[in-house]
């Protein structure tokens, strides 16, 4: 009866939301039932995969609608303008204008606290709501759902609409939820002329990148620094970059989706966490010497290079993911990866197979489930949480800029403590580094315990 129950709250989600609203909407009820089922079900299945999926077309959505309709705006302004589109705040808003907490299968089943619907047997009572001439529902009562649990909801119907109809399917059902984004008739001009030859190895460039550019100049554009800007150069490679994180963001999570059906949700999560970080496109970009084509004015910049160039063939290149590195890489390179990305999307008119077939090959070996390694803090968190030892986090940034981050780690036997602090030029490495230093504490001890 629970799961006749949960059928049939998907199927009326359909009909009473979807079906009549979104073109090519057709999709099975199984998959809203899992779009609306969250882990701590206890099901075999949830929305996490498809929360992903969502999320990522979510964010290339936006961020294309946003780089075509406000070309005159700077990164920062469109940064903005996304993060207020895409924040759960606003994903809970619109869902709930759309009742959708109402439907969301949030807690494990219970056959001693489960009621039968419909049944006004003892002292239960169901409120009746009149929906329409032809539907009604019948209240148990209200509940507490918290903002995120939302708007997980609403990115996982995003990627049903997205995995079963395409992307037409998908952005139907963000206009449908209150999210406007027009591929098509949203116009973008450039107004950028300049002999793009002077400035960059145009042959090169589009050999590497196994592309050629009908306007050269968006390669200037892509590999020009805020550093390096000249009246001939009005634009640095800030908008671009905007542009391809979103789209590599969404390819890599798509390609990752259907080569690996079966795989599960923490998996899907961890594949993109490792193929979509700046580390992983700055190690790319060292490796097939992007850096001696970035255009740039900036003596410190220049140096930070040269460091890592020197370093770099001390890293392991078994992956292109940068969880080993002891250092942290400048953001630029990564960026360069990302611009280079948006350069070719906006090129070649919004093809994003191009820009996948394009940067794919400088992203080799792409990253799998057999090759694939946690990122310290995860594995850090998942041992923790498999042996219920609390894990404390604190950081400080000291007068030089330099951050400190401590990790500490308390065991449930004895009170045993395993702390440690590392200082870094940047939170994310430090992290890093504290986190692999306090993993080999903690894994040295459950051996001798085991």
């Amino acid at each position: 009866m629970h799961r006749i129950e949960s059928w049939v709250i998907a199927l009326n989600l359909k009909k009473m939301h979807l079906d009549g609203s979104i073109p090519n909407g057709n999709v099975p009820a199984f998959k809203v039932l899992e779009a609306i089922t969250r882990k701590k079900c206890g099901e075999k299945f949830h929305l996490e995969s498809l929360e992903t999926l969502g999320d990522s077309f979510l964010k290339y959505a936006a961020s294309q609608q946003l780089f075509k309709s406000l070309p005159n705006q700077h990164e920062g302004i469109l940064t903005s303008r996304r993060k207020k589109i895409i924040s759960n705040d606003n994903l809970c808003r619109l869902g709930c204008n759309r009742n959708l907490p109402g439907f969301i299968r949030n807690d494990p089943f219970d056959p001693k606290t489960w009621i039968v619907p419909g049944d006004h047997s003892g002292s239960f009572n169901m409120e009746e709501e009149v929906l329409s001439d032809e539907r009604k529902v019948y209240i148990k009562g209200k509940r507490v759902i918290k903002k995120k649990v939302v708007a997980d909801v609403v990115e996982a119907l995003i990627g049903v609409f997205l995995s079963e109809g395409g992307e037409m399917a998908a952005l139907s059902f963000m206009s449908w939820i209150g999210i406007t984004v027009d591929f098509v008739n949203t116009p973008y001009t450039r107004e950028l002329t300049l002999q793009p030859e002077k400035f960059v190895n145009i042959q090169h460039l589009e050999s590497l990148l196994n592309y050629s550019f009908n306007d050269a100049s968006l390669l200037v554009e892509a590999l020009t620094h805020g550093s390096y800007m000249l009246p001939e150069i009005p634009k640095c490679y800030q908008r671009l970059e905007f542009l391809g994180d979103a789209v590599l963001d969404y390819m890599i999570t798509v390609h990752l989706y259907n080569k690996y059906p079966g795989m599960s949700p923490g998996m899907l999560t961890d594949l993109r966490s490792a193929s979509v970080n700046n580390d992983c496109f700055a190690q790319s970009a060292v490796k097939v010497e992007l850096h001696k084509h970035i255009l740039h004015g900036s003596q410190d910049l220049h140096r930070a290079i040269v460091n890592t160039v020197h370093n770099f063939d001390h890293l392991s290149l078994e992956s292109t993911f940068g969880w080993d590195s002891e250092t942290s890489f400048p953001k630029v390179l990564g960026d360069v990866i990302e611009s280079l990305a948006g350069a070719i999307l906006v090129d070649s008119g919004y093809d994003k197979d191009k820009v996948f077939e394009s940067i794919r090959p400088l992203l080799e070996p792409l990253v799998t489930p057999d090759t694939v390694k946690l990122h310290p803090f995860r594995e850090l968190e998942y041992i923790c949480q498999k042996n219920h030892y609390e894990i404390k986090t604190s950081k400080k940034r000291s007068d030089d800029g330099t951050m400190s981050y401590t990790i500490e780690v308390v065991t449930d036997i004895d009170n045993i403590v395993f702390k440690d602090s590392c200082m870094a030029a940047d939170k994310k490495t430090a992290k890093r580094l504290v986190s692999k230093s306090v993993l080999k504490l903690l894994k040295e001890y459950l051996s001798t315990i085991s």
